[in-house]
Formats: structure tokens, sequence, C-alpha cells
């Protein structure tokens, strides 16, 4: 398995993720196509500044242009202060292979060793049963249950921490 930096050429695996209402169950329902394509050239841009890891899913380096998913860690904003929060999702073909896990522990071992990040917050639906399962296999702590908002709407999620100081178990 190989992470690459998110490329303007992911549009169409953008869309499978996020438009899908099999891949967006957990999260509320699928997004709209409009704005996709300006979301990729966002997160495109992120990645180039470093200000965000925005990496796809490459389950087989010899086939570089096949995306599984993606993984990714970022700043979040919040009231009280900013903080690292990670998340990642992976297509139903892929999924099950343990891919989404080595992803995750591939990505925070790398915030580790550049000592970057922190602590790093998740916050899978608390319905989504593999999602959770990397957080408890990856040695985040879980801190409870709370409302989150994603892409306008609320949804009922763990939240789970890591500190990437501390490296992975």
């Amino acid at each position: 398995m190989l992470l690459r930096d998110v490329e303007l050429r992911d549009v169409d695996a953008y869309v499978r993720i996020r438009c899908d209402p099999v891949m967006m169950a957990e999260l509320g329902g699928p997004l709209p196509q409009a704005g996709i394509r300006e979301r990729v050239r966002h997160d495109v841009a992120a990645a180039l500044a470093d200000t965000a890891w925005i990496r796809m899913i490459v389950p087989d380096p010899a086939v570089p242009a096949v995306v599984a998913g993606s993984v990714v860690l970022w700043t979040q904003e919040s009231e009280d202060a900013p903080f690292s929060e990670i998340g990642w999702m992976v297509l139903p073909e892929f999924q099950r292979r343990g891919l989404g896990k080595q992803a995750v522990r591939q990505l925070l071992q790398e915030a580790h060793e550049e000592e970057r990040w922190g602590e790093v917050h998740a916050f899978p639906s608390t319905t989504n049963v593999a999602s959770n399962a990397i957080c408890r296999t990856l040695g985040f702590r879980l801190l409870g249950e709370q409302d989150k908002p994603f892409a306008g709407r609320l949804l009922r999620a763990n939240h789970w921490v890591v500190d990437t100081r501390d490296g992975l178990t």
C-alpha cells in the first residue's frame, strides 16, 4: 500500500467517496457533485502548502491510478482552540482488507516521526463499527460521544484522541 498526496486527477475518486449514498451513509448521506472539482483544487493546494496531509490510498504501488480511498490529517478550527483531526474513507470494494487501518497507522507514524500534529482527534459516527475499531486497535483513547458538525449536518460521533508524540501501539 502507498499513500500519495491528492492530485487534480482525483476528481473521480472524490465523487465516488463523497457523493455515493453507501460511502456517505455514516455521514448523513451523499454530498452533491457540484463543488467536488473545486474541493479537489482546494485540497491539492492545501497539500502543496503542507497545511494539511491529504493522502490517497493506493492499494498497489505498481498501479498508482487505482485509488482505494483517502486519509486526511488537518487542523480543525474550534471555539476553544485549534486541534488536529484525522479522517479516512475506504471504497466498498477495498473494505475489509485492512487498508484503512494501515493508512491511518502510516499517517500517524509519519506525524510521530516528523514531530508534528501532537494530539490527533477522530470523530467516527457512533454506528461506524469499522472506523471505531480502527481507533481502538491503534491506541486512540475514547473521550465519549458528542454531536459533531459535518458538511452542514450534525452527526452523533465518538470522540477519540491519540498523541502522536507517544508513538503508536
